[in-house]
């Protein structure tokens, strides 16, 4: 069942779909952290594009957090799912508290990532949105929306899993959706990887100092050294 050995193979694997943005100076790719990142990072690597981030907060259901009912994203963007909500019954206030919990990482994560950088310009531009998977679409659906508020020309969603129904509900969000697999039972994200470890916050940002050295003229094709 695991079809990618890591994240990095599935970049790469995905980079091979996206050929046609290679070298063109208007094309920026944008990953979701951190998992998104090395996966991402491949991509802008073999396409010779710059790579940044951009932060989305999955708002998961009070006790079973991998359910999302809902996502927030860097602008202010917040996307709920009303129908589990209604479904699980969950208050306004347990709602409003996941969000606040969740508001408050998303702007530690920018400050980490970010730091002093300025966020880049996003109008008239290709945006390649890429994350390691989609499972509920709503993480997703929040970067689209919170990007298309920048006026980029193109959202481009690339990922190398997805849940079926999560992709068709994207297909009206995205400019272009590429997944390299789709299976009818996805039964989690890492299921399909062989090495799906959570990365650290110094793994992502040396993965983002790679970049940044390769579009100066670095060996970008080198591996991140990884935090201990």
């Amino acid at each position: 069942m695991r079809v990618f050995r890591d994240r990095s193979q599935a970049g790469r694997l995905l980079a091979q779909r996206l050929q046609r943005y290679q070298g063109r100076p208007d094309v920026i790719v944008l990953a979701l952290p951190r998992g998104g990142v090395p996966v991402a990072y491949e991509i802008a690597t073999e396409l010779k594009v710059p790579l940044d981030v951009f932060i989305v907060r999955k708002l998961g259901v009070p006790g079973e957090e991998e359910l999302a009912m809902g996502a927030i994203a860097s602008g202010g963007v917040c996307v709920l799912s009303h129908d589990l909500i209604r479904a699980l019954e969950l208050s306004d206030e347990e709602v409003e508290r996941v969000a606040a919990r969740e508001w408050a990482e998303l702007q530690r994560r920018e400050r980490v990532f970010r730091g002093d950088r300025p966020f880049p310009s996003l109008e008239g531009r290709v945006v390649i949105l890429v994350d390691d998977g989609i499972a509920t679409g709503a993480t997703m659906r929040a970067a689209i929306r919170a990007v298309r508020a920048h006026r980029p020309a193109r959202i481009s969603v690339a990922t190398p899993v997805g849940a079926p129904q999560a992709l068709e509900a994207l297909q009206d969000e995205a400019d272009e959706l590429i997944c390299l697999l789709s299976p009818e039972s996805l039964m989690g994200i890492g299921a399909w990887y062989q090495d799906f470890r959570q990365l650290t916050d110094a793994e992502v940002l040396a993965y983002l100092q790679r970049a940044q050295e390769g579009a100066t003229g670095a060996d970008a094709h080198a591996q991140p050294a990884t935090a201990n």
